[in-house]
Formats: structure tokens, sequence, C-alpha cells
């Protein structure tokens, strides 16, 4: 049998005995943080390359929401930022979908599925998910609904129809 074939059986079956043992909020968190400099960073290197060294320099997304000075002087460029999302969220949907774990993930030893069948999600569940993190951000108590559910699910993932199980 091939490696890629034994690969693919891992995932396929994701779950023994019928015991789903849902991750954390301290092992998604430390997941989230963890793809955040290990994705993030690439990208904003890439983005480096394509605008210049003076789009590190730009202001963030809180100096434009507070109105500080910085975003005054020198704001960000919109078509950076756009694409940084962007790029982040191609490379992190992609990475959910064909392997179920992103870097982060996968240092804390978990995985995204569909909530229903507990095989990895299609498309366009996840990118509906990266989606939420958004909403979960906004609203904050988004992330921690999962402290008071069984199923330690965010909001991110109810309204996507995810779920975040640790690996066996």
């Amino acid at each position: 049998m091939r490696w890629r074939t034994l690969k693919k059986t891992k995932h396929s079956t994701p779950i023994k005995n019928n015991t789903v043992h849902y991750a954390s909020f301290s092992s998604r968190a430390l997941g989230f943080f963890t793809d955040i400099f290990m994705i993030g960073l690439p990208i904003s290197l890439i983005l480096l390359v394509i605008f210049g060294y003076d789009q590190t320099h730009t202001a963030g997304a809180i100096d434009v929401i507070t109105n500080n000075q910085k975003a005054l002087k020198n704001p960000p460029n919109p078509l950076g930022s756009l694409l940084q999302i962007v790029l982040f969220m191609v490379v992190t949907v992609e990475l959910w979908h064909r392997y179920t774990q992103t870097p982060g993930k996968k240092l804390a030893n978990i995985r995204v599925v569909d909530a229903k069948t507990l095989q990895p999600a299609t498309y366009w569940k996840l990118t509906i998910r990266f989606i939420g993190y958004f909403l979960s951000l906004i609203s904050l108590i988004g992330f921690f609904i999962g402290y008071f559910r069984k199923d330690k699910r965010a909001l991110h993932d109810l309204i996507s129809g995810t779920a975040v199980i640790r690996e066996h």
C-alpha cells in the first residue's frame, strides 16, 4: 500500500469507538495563535516583496478604528490589507480542507471537521468558518461560547456547521 493511501485513510476514519473528544479552548487558542505566526508571517513577507518596505510602516486596523494619528499620517494600503486577508483565508481554508489541520492545529493535536459527519468539511463550510472568525472577534463572546457547550463549538463553528476535535 502506498504511503499516500495510508495517509488518506487516517483522515477518512477519524473516530474510533464512536467517541468524540472535542478540543478544549486552550488547545484551540494555541492552534489559532500559532497559525497567526506560521501562516501570517510568510504572507506578510510576500506582501513586503510586492508592496515594498513602506507597507510595513502603515497604520494597522486598530489605528484606523481608534482614529489614531498614525492612521491619519500613514494610512494603510487597502489593496495590501485586502490581499493579506484573502491570502490568509485561501491558505487556511485549503489546509483545513486538505489535511483538516493548519500547522497550529497540528501542534495542538486538533482537527477541523464537519460537525455532523466528523469527516473533512467542504470548502463552503470552511470559508464560512473563516469569515465567522471575524464575527466571533467582533462580538468577543463568540470565542467563549464553547465554555458553555458540551461540544465546545464557538460561534464560527455554529455558523459554519463545523467542529474542532482532538486527534486520537
